[in-house]
């Protein structure tokens, strides 16, 4: 891209006049300059490559950040001097471990901000560009061509750096992660730390409804080892402020990805929030999704017999689906 924006114009060949070839001329060149500033905003800064760099921005906000320790298996001595092959999550250094996390949250964060700095220059750069090449004439666009080819190759490398912090990060670490007393006087191994993302489970909004006293819900998640993931759901029943019972809630633990919660009260709205289950390589999550549902009332036919009463009423309980 510099190199043809920098290009030298040659002079035309022909029998004109000087004055008709010097204007003649001049439209060459702001016409082959307007067209590399269209070409390069078709290219690279368009409404819907851009939009589609915020969808995967936000995504990526939502997404769960991991720590992957490679090789992730190790064979040491233990206590005995007998040889094992075990998990180096068993063996770390517990406090180096935690050193290692805090640095892969602070790079999560770190990336996570760079990424909406950098789509934030470039939708500002998009206007600017869009500005000279639709409203300026020939005059004003010739005479800022210089600022318009750093302006292009800035933001040329803006993109660049946009496309390489869409990935995980690898990071660098500087101390030993494994005892000697582990290693029994072998040469500490070399790791490779880096993280790596799952997305959140979403709820499926049309798989998911209640009836008078339960709810049944289900959620999507692109995982391929979905089954197994554990869950961890909150059900939280809303309540106003002038109310004098304070609404309840409960975490539970599921190992499905869709599970019917009992023991509802009619006619009330509850909160459900699902997020995946905390681990030991879990280092960055923000977001979680949440669903309100509204239990439906008691039929009037019902009411009259009805054995329903506050002093019965159960915490909820769930059933879920293997």
């Amino acid at each position: 891209m510099a190199k043809v924006l920098n290009q030298t114009e040659t002079s035309l060949r022909n029998t004109i006049p000087r004055e008709e070839q010097h204007g003649n001329a001049t439209m060459e060149r702001y016409l082959r300059n307007k067209n590399l500033v269209l070409d390069f905003l078709h290219n690279y800064l368009n409404a819907h490559l851009l939009q589609y760099h915020w969808n995967k921005f936000h995504l990526l906000k939502r997404c769960y950040f991991y720590l992957r320790i490679e090789p992730g298996h190790l064979y040491v001595r233990d206590q005995n001097s007998v040889t094992i092959y075990t998990d180096i999550w068993r063996i770390a250094n517990p406090c180096r471990l935690q050193k290692i996390k805090k640095l892969a949250k602070n790079q999560a964060e770190i990336q996570l901000a760079l990424l909406n700095e950098l789509l934030e220059q470039l939708e500002q750069g998009r206007k600017e560009l869009s500005h000279y090449v639709e409203t300026c004439d020939m005059a004003t666009f010739l005479s800022q061509w210089k600022w318009i080819v750093r302006r292009v190759l800035k933001l040329s490398m803006l993109f660049s750096k946009l496309i390489s912090l869409e990935e995980p990060r690898k990071l660098y670490v500087k101390h030993s992660l494994v005892s000697q007393v582990f290693l029994g006087g072998a040469t500490h191994p070399q790791f490779s730390v880096h993280t790596y993302i799952k997305k959140p489970p979403v709820f499926d909004r049309r798989e998911s409804f209640a009836s008078h006293d339960s709810a049944q819900l289900k959620w999507i998640n692109d995982n391929q080892e979905s089954h197994l993931e554990r869950w961890q759901l909150e059900i939280r029943l809303v309540t106003n402020d002038s109310q004098t019972k304070p609404g309840y809630s409960q975490i539970e633990e599921v190992f499905s990805n869709s599970c019917i919660i009992h023991h509802l009260q009619p006619n009330r709205f509850y909160e459900f929030r699902i997020k995946r289950c905390n681990n030991r390589a879990l280092v960055y999550s923000q977001w979680h999704d949440c669903i309100i549902l509204k239990t439906k009332p008691i039929p009037v036919a019902d009411t009259s017999g009805s054995t329903y009463s506050s002093s019965m009423r159960c915490l909820p309980t769930i059933s879920y689906f293997l």
